[in-house]
């Protein structure tokens, strides 16, 4: 699927100990939240039309690109919902309406002195990988077919399969339904430039007001193998959704209700 009319934007901080795992806590002391679960802000990591490297489409689907300079790059799992935006006539966002959800690899760069989270976040293309079939949601609250859904990954490096992420129910999210897209609402017409954080608004204006935003809704905390080792060349990348009623977190079987990313690192 193309989607490259659609504002690319990520959640930072939406499951409980992946910021700490990450060593991007610091970044956040600043950073105010209306609760201590709550998430730290939102990050654009695509950007339509902008003449910056975030215009770049980034989003890829079996390779993962390291970029060309020496970084320590990680796997960041999660769930990528497509939204429908809906604006008010200020142009402010009224309202955002969950279509169909896919797995996501939010790669990132432990990049020192970054000023921004986007910094971190897109170095080219094939910067991110997104899964190879979606999810219709048919409500995104509870009772819905996501209710059932668990998130995984898994890094395949010299035959041996690790892995990287924790195994974590979508129910898990810090913020999740209602919740999570009545604070990406507020996020995304108040959000300031401040510290780490920048303005999605005057994103949304300059890139024209696009009607569909890809959303990452946050990373797993990782296992033992993803918090101490980062990717390389010849690396292979799983992150999985299953729905734990009907299929495994099994990469190699294909089952009923499981979505499939897999990436070979180049």
């Amino acid at each position: 699927m193309d989607l490259r009319q659609a504002i690319g934007l990520g959640v930072a901080g939406n499951f409980a100990h992946h910021l700490e795992q990450a060593g991007e806590l610091k970044d956040f002391e600043h950073v105010e939240t209306e609760a201590p679960e709550a998430p730290k802000g939102i990050f654009p990591f695509y950007l339509p039309g902008s003449d910056t490297f975030l215009g770049t489409y980034c989003i890829g689907t079996d390779t993962l690109n390291l970029p060309a300079y020496e970084a320590n790059a990680q796997v960041e799992p999660e769930i990528a919902v497509l939204f429908d935006i809906e604006y008010d006539d200020s142009n402010a966002v009224k309202a955002l309406h969950a279509r169909k959800f896919t797995t996501f690899n939010d790669c990132t760069i432990r990049k020192e002195g970054a000023r921004k989270i986007s910094e971190k976040k897109s170095w080219g293309p094939n910067s991110k990988g997104i899964g190879d079939s979606w999810i219709e949601i048919d409500r995104f609250e509870e009772g819905g077919v996501m209710d059932s859904y668990h998130l995984c990954s898994f890094v395949k490096r010299d035959g041996i399969l690790h892995s990287y992420g924790v195994d974590a129910p979508l129910l898990g999210y810090s913020y999740f339904y209602g919740k999570l897209t009545n604070w990406l609402v507020e996020k995304m017409n108040t959000q300031k430039d401040f510290g780490p954080l920048e303005n999605v608004a005057g994103h949304l204006k300059a890139c024209g007001y696009p009607k569909q935003a890809l959303i990452s809704i946050g990373a797993t905390a990782y296992a033992e193998f993803g918090e101490k080792h980062y990717l390389q060349k010849g690396d292979e990348v799983f992150v999985i959704a299953y729905d734990v009623t009907r299929s495994t977190a099994n990469p190699d079987l294909r089952e009923e209700g499981k979505v499939l990313l897999h990436q070979k690192v180049q």
